[in-house]
């Protein structure tokens, strides 16, 4: 029906049928629709449409809406909706993207949005917030699907038809003994291809990977990302089976993280997007720029200091731009190597010692031909070889050293257990730009009679 339609069009479609109470037809192109589009639909309507959208829409493709939305605008909805409404929405939801959503709330808030719910759903959101932030146990789900060993293939694939709508995947059966330990997994591929009478504790893996509760979501999404799992079980200190965490949560944890680093590279502290206010992005961005102003400072002194090498030999100023702009931009690069080598591999002595090494012989290679020609450069420019050689000797040795700043530096702070990221561009550049000057006029002034 709608399959030929831009989005423009089926939004104006949607409204005819709002207009005209041909709730039917609405349906039907809903069930045509993707969540994602259906929430894309809904926040471009004109205000005065949203309300009855709502009230045509049943309520799985209410819950399934909700999650597709910002928190601004799921709380928007749920006021819109009324108790008893939120109540079964809310009993619909997952149970993970739920407790996100009441995250930040006020206790009054929570109580009030939680008292609609059935009390099993509402006790099972309040276990989940009872974990540590950016943790598995934030991220599980206890829709999934488990078994017994003792269950034949038949059983298994009767009790997973049962339980397709509730469970968010089936692809893996999840097998638990008497006490809820986690004892096994049994895949929908497994049970397809296996015979009917056939005892599960025969066809399953006894080696299953899981996580704990508090295991860092970086580290979920490494370990879902190494083995390509679709799902991931998550279990407490006894390994009994609390729950499991899910690929598209995983991806949610990857931009999440990904954008938190971003934020550190760039020293702008916390999220800054398209819709924060001046005052407030200023707020966030000013703590780092005011360390690093003073850290400016000090590099202006140490031109003030080799004023008099300025003087006699003018054409240095010429080259001092590019040196302190080149040895931060190496930093940065390599800066940005060491973080995303740290949130994707596993770390230890040997891969530290390898990864320097490896940078130093990267800082030769690019500074050996960068210094070569900067050099060739200053020498046909002014005449002078010395003066060529003072600039690309200068320039070789500072890239060697941005270089290694780059790459030390954020491996000494996760040494201590402090956020790489947080040593950000600004920070290493603003340093580099003082090893850059101290390098490059200490080697101008030991040749000075030379370069006059």
């Amino acid at each position: 029906m709608i399959h030929n339609m831009t989005e423009n069009q089926i939004s104006l479609h949607i409204i005819k049928t709002l207009k005209e109470n041909k709730k039917k037809e609405f349906e039907t192109i809903l069930d045509e629709l993707h969540p994602y589009d259906i929430a894309q639909i809904y926040e471009d309507l004109p205000e005065k449409h949203k309300a009855r959208f709502l009230l045509f829409m049943n309520i799985d493709i209410l819950a399934d809406l909700i999650q597709e939305l910002s928190k601004d605008a799921q709380l928007d909805v749920l006021n819109k909706l009324g108790i008893e409404k939120t109540g079964q929405v809310l009993d619909l939801m997952d149970n993970d993207d739920l407790a996100v959503l009441l995250d930040d709330l006020s206790p009054n808030k929570i109580a009030s949005l939680l008292s609609g719910m059935k009390k099993s759903e509402s006790q099972i959101v309040q276990h989940i917030m009872n974990y540590p932030p950016e943790t598995a146990g934030r991220l599980m789900t206890n829709r999934f699907v488990w078994i017994r060993d003792y269950y034949t293939v038949t059983d298994a694939v009767d009790k997973l038809k049962s339980f397709a709508e509730f469970a968010e995947t089936i692809n893996y059966l999840y097998v638990i003994d008497q006490d809820r330990k986690l004892v096994g997994v049994v895949s929908y591929r497994d049970l397809l291809i296996a015979d009917p009478d056939e005892v599960i504790r025969t066809i399953m893996y006894e080696r299953v990977i899981s996580v704990t509760v508090d295991t860092d979501q970086e580290e979920v999404a490494r370990i879902v990302e190494r083995y390509d799992f679709l799902a991931i079980p998550v279990v407490n200190e006894e390994n009994v089976l609390m729950g499991i965490a899910t690929v598209d949560d995983i991806i949610d944890v990857v931009i999440q993280e990904a954008n938190e680093d971003i934020e550190k590279l760039s020293a702008s502290g916390k999220s800054i997007d398209f819709e924060t206010k001046a005052f407030v992005a200023a707020y966030r961005r000013l703590p780092w720029l005011i360390l690093l102003l003073f850290i400016g400072i000090l590099s202006g002194s140490i031109i003030s200091g080799y004023e008099d090498t300025l003087q006699k030999v003018v054409a240095l100023a010429f080259f001092m731009p590019m040196i302190s702009g080149m040895t931060g931009n190496t930093g940065t690069q390599s800066l940005a190597v060491v973080v995303r080598g740290l949130a994707s591999n596993d770390i230890d002595k040997k891969v530290v010692i390898q990864l320097i090494l490896r940078e130093f012989g990267v800082s030769l290679i690019i500074g050996l031909i960068c210094g070569i020609i900067i050099a060739l450069i200053a020498f046909f420019w002014q005449g002078n070889a010395v003066l060529g050689a003072v600039v690309g000797s200068s320039l070789f040795f500072t890239l060697i050293i941005g270089t290694l700043a780059g790459t030390i530096i954020p491996l000494i702070l996760y040494h201590f257990k402090i956020d790489p990221a947080v040593a950000s561009g600004p920070l290493i550049t603003t340093l580099n730009d003082i090893f850059s000057l101290v390098t490059y006029f200490g080697i101008a002034t030991m040749f000075i009679n030379y370069l006059m």
